[in-house]
């Protein structure tokens, strides 16, 4: 509650007393810590070198060798769900966030807003005196709030964040970011060319946000949430670090992983007697099937290392050098970060919280992926295709995944990877330093934990209560529990009880050392939930899940399955959801305004993201552009959407018009028109494209054809993508192309912008009419101007 006045308002000032209580800036108390908060992206339990992984991290390292390594430490399985826990330390369904924000489906649990009865952690303390900064990935807001027209309620600084520079979505390139500063998109500093990078970028600014507040005022407490691209797809990196790791992953993910395993049981974060699981623990697409026979999902098969090729061996382990490359080359940004604290003298007195949002990721399926929108299109990846780009691979050319049996070393020692709910899903680093706050240092602690105790354990440390309110909004209770009594001794026992979990059809429950989970496959779209088939762990003692118990135990499994339904009662978890990605991502979802058959855009614009573009999946369109064209000699981008991994493009090279529909970064489809273009005022020029059937499931398949007015200039047969152009990747633009250009035949040079005449507008239209009819009535308006 604000500060009442407590001076004295007379007719005169002289016989008046001022109270500048109720309006000063909140003060945090004098020696209060600051609070770094380093979220990493996919980064599996054995991968970093100071969990026994084959990954050198020498920056975290240090910051645990100052504090404490977590061997049971858990997440959601999924990047939105655990980044609204480590925010706000209620259950990622309290939070609505069932699944990533892009997947939202419209259900308490899965609606993709955290609600403001549940504060960020940045909520809590922009009010206790904080200086409150957050760079890289938000991923915590609808994706029908993810354009300018949009409330900005749910974007970083509406959420107590009062600096934001980083990316808005699921995933970025990591060299044509999406970038938003504050609440406005602008453009990357540099080019990839110029040495661009997101993470180096994103230091930068972490380390100005902090040098902005401690050049005015030294003593006040800064929050900054630094969560880096890395290494989520695509792992991207320059060339000389994917070298650092050349030959180091040859011998393969089976081998990499019993490697893991042993260094693991010697560093004493796992009981000397953990097995390891086969590579394919829940079964194949040969041994088993759905309720319905329908098939074991293609993507969560593992190929055994000795059944691949020599070929397909050196991709695979060039896959795996990149991932690495991408992890060290973040971890040497972290330690920019640390110099920077150190040289300040702010190292000591900075709570330093390291986690990874959930398990390595096994969304490259079987092969691995040049391209991971692959996905987001239920489309298998090509081989031979990925072969011809092992050279490339972390360059702008490569938008790429390893395998998911990097996935499952990466999770060492554990079962399956990010999704699941088995502990390679949901068992995950997390280091915590506080050299002004711990006396123990590189010491690890067995206690149970969850993402959802990180907020209480901060709150503790900082002496701050969770308030009662934040903005008018009473406060659902924190879930979590602080993990400060296990600081200074490791022997204490787990404080916490129970923990579920839900993640797309997957599910478990954690009680008192033991833990029942369902095998059901994610994003499977098997359904009948009511006939899973559920496992049994005594975690404690079998940490990799290897002995089920289901048999022996009937009675505790029985407690469990029952615990799980009570505690997905309690967290609104219902309903579940374990449909395809390419339903899921495409699920109808709320827009500002409904759809409609066109869409006008004028240059000059900023991007505009494609979940509130005109959708042309699987249905006739028609792009055109209307310009004065004084004289020949025009040049540049009319329209684009996507980028070289996906997408479309309408432009002018060589005094011709030219269109690209680039199906997935596999097939370039491009049309040239047979003539030169025209001169003169209020011209249009057009790509229509007449869908005549489909090519397989949601590949429609048409005519393209490019018109000057009503005029035919040019036609071949194309097909289009079922679903986005991008997981969360780039937009619309009009006039240019920004960032990753949807083909590399633009004239000119970035952003290739429209030159040698004026382009008026472009409109997208979804009507299905004959193109001649939309020219004329284009041609009709255009009169009126």
């Amino acid at each position: 509650m604000p500060k009442p006045f407590r001076g004295v308002v007379n007719l005169d000032i002289r016989d008046s007393v001022p109270d500048w209580g109720p309006y000063e800036q909140p003060k945090a108390r004098g020696g209060t810590p600051n609070v770094l908060y380093i979220v990493l992206d996919d980064v599996g339990y054995g991968a970093m070198s100071c969990y026994g992984g084959p990954i050198e991290t020498p920056n975290i390292d240090r910051i645990a060798a100052k504090g404490l390594r977590y061997a049971q430490w858990h997440t959601t399985a999924l990047c939105s769900p655990t980044r609204s826990c480590l925010l706000t330390g209620r259950n990622h369904t309290v939070n609505g966030m069932a699944c990533i924000s892009e997947a939202a489906v419209g259900f308490p649990g899965a609606n993709g807003h955290v609600p403001p009865q549940c504060a960020t952690l940045a909520e809590m303390l922009v009010d206790q005196g904080f200086s409150t900064a957050m760079v890289g990935k938000w991923h915590l807001c609808a994706e029908d709030e993810m354009n300018l027209a949009s409330t900005k309620r749910d974007w970083p600084l509406g959420r107590g964040f009062e600096r934001f520079y980083g990316f808005l979505g699921a995933e970025t390139s990591q060299y044509y970011p999406n970038l938003v500063h504050d609440n406005h998109p602008v453009e990357q500093p540099a080019t990839p060319e110029e040495g661009y990078h997101f993470s180096v970028d994103i230091t930068d600014k972490a380390i100005q946000y902090i040098d902005d507040v401690k050049a005015i005022t030294p003593d006040r407490p800064v929050f900054l949430y630094y969560a880096p691209g890395c290494a989520h797809a695509p792992h991207q990196v320059p060339r000389e670090w994917v070298e650092r790791y050349r030959g180091r992953f040859d011998a393969g993910y089976e081998e990499i992983r019993r490697q893991t395993l042993e260094r693991q049981k010697r560093l004493g974060l796992l009981p000397q007697n953990t097995e390891m699981p086969p590579v394919n623990p829940i079964g194949t697409p040969e041994t088993r099937s759905g309720p319905e026979g329908q098939p074991f999902p293609a993507l969560d098969y593992t190929r055994p290392w000795d059944t691949l090729n020599d070929d397909e061996k050196r991709l695979f382990a060039r896959m795996a050098e990149t991932y690495a490359g991408f992890l060290t080359h973040c971890d040497d940004q972290i330690g920019r970060l640390l110099a920077y604290l150190e040289e300040i003298e702010q190292l000591d007195n900075t709570i330093i919280v390291v986690v990874s949002d959930n398990g390595a990721s096994g969304e490259g399926g079987p092969n691995g992926s040049v391209n991971e929108n692959n996905i987001a299109n239920s489309m298998p990846d090509d081989l031979a295709q990925n072969m011809a780009l092992l050279d490339d691979l972390g360059s702008t050319r490569t938008y790429n995944h390893y395998p998911n049996g990097w996935a499952m070393a990466f999770n060492a020692p554990f079962k399956m990877w990010k999704r699941y709910s088995f502990n390679g899903g949901i068992c995950d680093p997390c280091v915590i330093s506080w050299p002004n706050g711990i006396k123990a240092h590189g010491e690890l602690r067995e206690q149970y934990h969850h993402a959802i105790d990180i907020v209480p354990t901060l709150l503790d440390c900082l002496g701050v209560e969770q308030p009662d309110t934040v903005k008018g909004y009473t406060q659902h209770p924190i879930q979590g529990i602080s993990m400060r009594y296990s600081f200074d001794t490791g022997t204490i026992p787990t404080a916490k009880h129970t923990q579920f979990y839900s993640m797309l059809g997957t599910r478990g429950i954690w009680h008192d050392g033991w833990k029942a989970v369902t095998t059901h496959p994610a994003i499977s779209g098997w359904g009948r939930f009511s006939e899973d088939t559920w496992e049994l762990y005594h975690t404690d003692q079998d940490r990799s899940e290897m002995h089920d118990l289901a048999e022996q135990e009937p009675g505790k499994l029985a407690e469990l399955i029952g615990l799980w339904y009570h505690e997905a009662g309690a967290n609104q978890a219902y309903p579940l959801d374990d449909r395809s990605a390419v339903e899921i991502l495409t699920t109808p979802r709320p827009q500002m305004t409904a759809p409609r058959n066109r869409y006008v855009y004028r240059p000059g614009g900023s991007e505009v993201s494609e979940s509130a573009s005109p959708s042309v999946r699987n249905r006739s369109y028609v792009v055109g552009a209307a310009v004065d064209l004084p004289e020949p000699g025009a040049s540049g981008v009319l329209f684009a959407q996507g980028s070289r991994f996906g997408g479309h493009a309408l432009y002018v090279k060589d005094n011709r018009l030219h269109y690209v529909y680039n199906f997935l970064g596999r097939e370039i489809q491009h049309l040239s028109a047979t003539e030169d273009l025209p001169t003169g005022q209020n011209l249009i020029l057009a790509a229509s494209f007449d869908r005549e059937g489909e090519d397989g499931p949601g590949i429609a398949r048409g005519t393209l054809s490019l018109y000057y007015g009503a005029r035919k200039v040019g036609e071949r047969s194309i097909r289009t993508q079922p679903g986005k152009f991008g997981i969360a990747g780039e937009g619309l633009n009009v006039g240019c192309d920004r960032g990753d250009p949807v083909t590399d035949d633009y004239p000119g040079t970035a952003p290739w912008a429209f030159t040698g005449g004026t382009l008026k507008r472009v409109a997208v239209d979804l009507s299905g009419e004959p193109y001649v009819d939309l020219e004329r009535e284009a041609a009709a308006m255009l009169s009126r101007d």
